[in-house]
């Protein structure tokens, strides 16, 4: 896996999640919606971790500076 994610990418997907996750714990969203974005969420995190994002790798996209 190359690395296709950049700082600015990143930091965006984890206080989205951060954001869901704030909104389920004060009761804002709940049900099938509140487990939709839970897993969204997850995935932000994941991927902010890794660097890396499969939907950007079919479409060439890249938001990682060019060392």
């Amino acid at each position: 896996m190359k690395k296709n994610m950049g700082t600015i990418d990143k930091t965006i997907r984890i206080l989205v999640a951060v954001i869901v996750v704030v909104l389920y714990f004060t009761n804002v969203i709940s049900g099938v919606l509140a487990i939709i974005l839970l897993a969204l969420s997850a995935i932000f995190v994941v991927t902010s971790l890794i660097s890396f994002c499969p939907l950007y790798m079919p479409l060439g996209l890249s938001t990682r500076k060019k060392e």
